[in-house]
Formats: C-alpha cells, structure tokens, sequence
C-alpha cells in the first residue's frame, strides 16, 4: 500500500499566485495517487500565516471544493520558518511523509516524483537543490550565493543553493519535533536531524506572480538569524580579534619606547583619532554581536510557544485548535 504524503505550503499574502499554485499541485497529487505511488489519504496543507489579504479565504474555498486541499490557519503572523514548522507538525500527525514548499512557484513541482523515488530507496531526508539560478538577476543570485557561503564559514551549516523545498519522512518529522528551540533556522536544523539523505536537483523558475518575501534586507536578518541560531564561531572570532589587537598595541608599546630612547618623540594627532575610532567601532560591534546571542538566550528562557493554530481544515469541515 502506498505512503500518505502532504505537500506543506506556507502562505503569507499569497492570494495572487496561490489559485495557480493549487491548480498545479492537484494535477500533481492527483497523477501521483492515480500512478499508485502515494496513498488517497494524501493531501496539499496550506499553512495562512497571518494575511492581510484573501489568502485564508481562497484556502477555505479550495478545501470546501476539493478534498485534496487542508488548511492551518496561525492566530497571527508568525514568520515563513515558524509558519512552515506549524504545517510539517500538523502533518506530522497524518502522514508517512512530508514535503515542504514555497506557494510562489519558483520550485519545480515535477521534482516531486525524483524525491519520492528517493523515499522509497530508503532515504529520510531528500534536499530539493537549484542546479542553476539561470533566471536570477546578477546581484540576486551573487546575493543569494553569498548568503551559503556566509553561513557555512560562520559554521551554520547548510546544503549549498538548498532553500525550505525538501521531503522528511515520518521519522525525520518525529526527530524534528525534539528541537524545541524558538529562534528557528529549519535550513541548518532539518541537517542536525541525521538520518540517510539524497539531493534531488531542479531548476528555480520565476515567481509566478507577487513580491519576492525575501530581499536583500530581510535575507541579511535570515543570515544572521541562522548564525546566530546555529553557531557560536563570531564569538570565537570576536576572541581573535581582541588577541590581535592585543598583539598589535604590545608591537606599538615596544615600537613607541624604540623611538623614545632614540629621542623622537613627535606625536600624530592622526594616527591617536584613527585608533581611538578603530577600537571604539570594533568594541561596539563586539557588544552588538554578544548582544545578539544574550537576547537569544532571552528568549529561549521563556519558552513562547513558536505559533498558535486557530483553525485546521480536514476531511471536509473545519476544527478549531486551543
């Protein structure tokens, strides 16, 4: 008998490409059901993560017409990382398998039948990977490039050109699941999970319609959010560099008594402001990048739950979840 798998979209102010986007994917499930290599209990969830416009209402819509389509609507705008851990949990609970997607259509949905393939030879975890960014503009796709290799030498972690289009089986869900951290990166997390893994490689076609929810602003927050998250090298570096420094000023001091026994001591305004501007900025970005992990740990301390589902829609009616 075939595996149950749900296809988890998080949604946020998608009502532009989001009738489109379910369109494509029935034709998917469905194919997929009639080939026999997902069960008919399988389904498309729909994560609304707070719109502010029609979203939530096209979800309820397509559920009441199609039974393919369920729907998790958050009580507020939590985010794309918490809105997609709310889905892959919520599906957690009915399914053998997950794969995770973005509503915008730059993920190649035909992909789907490569992971799937990787599931049933034995893997957990299948990472959905751009083999090209062929249709990304020069500085989206040095920025985007720029934002692996920045996280991997701060030590996070993550499959290179790899974004949130990945399959887990139950069991990668179930170890996901112990990861109760609240500063959440599932980029550099669903890895920590371990389990035997593939690579499936597509290549990332436009946005179908819409704004992109990730420029260059938000993707320097998600960097740091990640580092951040996930590892404690800036701290170390941090150390470093106030070695160095340390190094430089006793080179300086034994420079600085040279040149007084020798009878020139001529002062440079300059060369004291520059160095007083240097370590005050070096000091500051110091505390800036302490700052960061100690409100981390704020946070964690309190222990807020990552999200709070006000509705779920299944099987043909809606339930309310407290």
């Amino acid at each position: 008998m075939a595996d149950i798998l749900y296809i988890v979209v998080p949604c946020y102010n998608e009502e532009e490409v989001l009738p489109e986007t379910a369109r494509r994917l029935r034709q998917k499930l469905e194919a997929l059901i009639a080939a026999q290599q997902i069960s008919t209990a399988s389904r498309v969830l729909l994560v609304n993560d707070g719109s502010r416009d029609g979203t939530w209402g096209i979800i309820t819509k397509l559920h009441q017409e199609c039974t393919l389509f369920s729907g998790v609507d958050l009580s507020r705008n939590r985010g794309h990382q918490n809105a997609l851990l709310a889905g892959l949990m919520t599906a957690r609970e009915r399914c053998d398998m997950a794969i995770s997607m973005d509503a915008d259509l730059q993920d190649d949905i035909d992909a789907v039948d490569a992971m799937l393939e990787q599931y049933y030879a034995g893997c957990d975890v299948v990472y959905g990977v751009r083999s090209a960014r062929k249709k990304d503009t020069f500085f989206k796709r040095v920025t985007a490039e720029g934002f692996y290799r920045l996280m991997n030498f701060m030590g996070a972690e993550t499959v290179f050109n790899h974004a949130d289009y990945r399959l887990l089986s139950r069991r990668a869900l179930d170890g996901l699941a112990q990861f109760k951290e609240v500063n959440l990166f599932l980029r550099g997390i669903v890895p920590m999970v371990g389990y035997r893994s593939a690579v499936v490689e597509y290549e990332r076609g436009e946005r179908f319609a819409g704004e992109s929810k990730y420029p260059l602003g938000k993707m320097l927050s998600f960097a740091m959010e990640g580092i951040t998250s996930l590892s404690v090298k800036p701290i170390r570096y941090i150390t470093l560099l106030g070695f160095f420094i340390f190094l430089v000023s006793i080179l300086m001091l034994i420079w600085s008594v040279v040149r007084w026994a020798g009878g020139d001591t001529v002062s440079g305004w300059a060369s004291m402001i520059c160095s007083v501007w240097a370590i005050g900025g070096l000091i500051l970005l110091c505390l800036g990048v302490i700052g960061e992990y100690i409100g981390k740990i704020y946070l964690e301390t309190k222990g807020r739950p990552r999200f709070l589902i006000r509705e779920i829609l299944e099987d043909g009616h809606g339930e309310t979840d407290r």
